[in-house]
């Protein structure tokens, strides 16, 4: 029997990925509306899929606990910086904002990157991923559309750019992460230390845990408040994870991730469809700006070889970080 192209099935897989990825916003919001706050989102969300993961993940150590006990700082800050900052800030930012506009904010940690390594190692970017940048902080300005009548909400701002911080950190992360440990363990263990701190944090006191067990509006039904749970946790988690570390480890880390992209251009399309939002045409030359800048720094990356441990794949996930393959790593 003839078997499918490999390239076809590595590109569904990244496409499946990215489009559930994208459901993230869209499956947070009515919950948010509803009263729940974006920690304890993050809790479930996370702390479930982890649970899920789990045995995944466990399969695939094959008894090689010693790599887990080497990487476990690095999961640890990981956990903390590309999952439950990362997340708690995006869903914090779907409060104030539309799900698309939150995402393209987020997204924005790719270029952060490209500042931290030369300011940090050094590694002066070169012309394309300078244009690239550049390109995006002027997709910025007209994504907050400062001039037009109606400003987004500075508070939802902030909290998009907060997001971005955890993406950049999760990059970062990521491109040092043991070559021994597989992605689907990265993903699982940061995770769960996300889910546990938030969850420690919450229970006494630091931050606030809202839940409302109640009935929501979503995509102008009114049912229980399982729905977007389910799917937050199987479809938004779960299913994009696995299907991004199967991408990875049939396309390689840099076309996956490069696929990834698309992830911004399904969730705005996502939140029209089923939430009604829509962001003006200026904020969407703005968003195109952002996505192509974006690109245009990935471009400038997959023409660089690696450049030892500090090397940084820049793998977009927006909602959150997203499955990397060998020799970064993977994540959540």
């Amino acid at each position: 029997m003839r078997q499918p192209p490999t390239a076809v099935v590595g590109l569904t897989l990244a496409l499946l990925s990215a489009v559930t990825f994208a459901t993230s916003g869209t499956f947070a919001r009515p919950l948010i509306d509803g009263g729940w706050s974006a920690p304890a989102l993050v809790v479930v969300r996370v702390g479930l899929a982890a649970l899920i993961l789990a045995a995944p993940a466990a399969l695939a150590l094959r008894g090689r606990w010693a790599v887990l006990r080497r990487n476990l700082a690095t999961i640890g800050v990981f956990g903390l910086l590309g999952v439950a900052l990362a997340q708690v800030c995006f869903f914090n930012a779907v409060r104030y904002l539309p799900v698309g506009i939150a995402l393209l904010l987020e997204f924005l940690g790719i270029v952060l990157v490209v500042g931290w390594m030369w300011l940090v190692h050094g590694q002066r970017p070169r012309r394309l991923a300078v244009a690239g940048s550049v390109a995006a902080l002027v997709g910025l300005g007209l994504v907050l559309d400062v001039a037009g009548a109606g400003g987004l909400d500075p508070v939802g701002v902030l909290w998009g750019l907060g997001a971005a911080v955890g993406l950049a950190g999760y990059f970062v992360l990521a491109g040092r992460v043991d070559e021994g440990l597989p992605s689907v363990v990265l993903a699982s263990g940061g995770m769960a230390v996300g889910a546990s701190v938030l969850l420690l944090l919450g229970v006494v006191g630091a931050l606030p845990l809202s839940v409302t067990l109640g009935s929501v509006d979503f995509g102008g039904l009114h049912t229980s408040w399982l729905v977007p749970v389910v799917g937050l946790v199987l479809v938004a988690a779960v299913v994009a994870y696995l299907a991004g570390i199967a991408a990875t480890r049939v396309l390689g880390s840099r076309l996956a991730s490069f696929v990834g992209l698309t992830e911004v251009m399904f969730a705005v399309l996502i939140a029209w469809l089923v939430l009604g939002e829509l962001p003006t045409a200026v904020q969407l030359l703005g968003g195109a700006l952002i996505v192509a800048g974006v690109a245009l720094v990935r471009v400038d990356e997959l023409r660089v070889p690696a450049l030892g441990p500090t090397a940084v794949e820049l793998v977009p996930t927006a909602a959150e970080p997203r499955p990397t393959a060998v020799p970064t790593a993977t994540l959540p």
